[in-house]
């Protein structure tokens, strides 16, 4: 019989391992600063500094970004169980304005997987804890590993 702290700490090393080799090869998120700030199967948190470059004609976040933030922390997340993963369909809300110099995370929860999709949620707040966004995302398993070896 398998032991369930077993299975926990080889789902967590798989969930770690992919998303630091998603990450390396992810270079859109690399240059808008993001950082990997927590995984686990189904789970990621994403973490980036609003710069100046990144403020629209309001002196606030661009949609965008904040949209980038969010489909990155849902691309970690749904690729957290080694297999390669893509987004077929993302939505986002956008709840408040982000400005030069917050510090906006965002967390992806998996909802439901199957076999070849998934449901996720994604929530973006600040640094005080107020939300920004809310997104929902949903992916398609395709062929293949993030990390091979497994």
């Amino acid at each position: 019989m398998k032991d369930p702290a077993d299975a926990a700490d080889a789902a967590q090393r798989r969930a770690e391992r992919a998303g630091a080799a998603l990450f390396a090869r992810d270079r859109a998120s690399q240059t808008l600063g993001m950082r990997i700030t927590g995984m686990r199967a189904g789970w990621a948190r994403v973490a980036m500094t609003v710069r100046a470059d990144m403020v629209n004609g309001h002196a606030v976040c661009h949609g965008g970004i904040v949209f980038a933030l969010a489909d990155s922390a849902f691309a970690f997340a749904c690729n957290s169980h080694n297999e390669s993963t893509l987004a077929a369909a993302a939505s986002i809300d956008f709840l408040a304005a982000a400005r030069e110099g917050d510090e906006l995370t965002a967390e992806a929860s998996e909802l439901w997987r199957s076999r070849r999709n998934g449901l996720y949620e994604i929530i973006v707040c600040n640094q005080r804890g107020e939300r920004i966004a809310l997104a929902r995302g949903r992916s398609y398993r395709v062929d293949g590993q993030v990390v091979g070896g497994e």
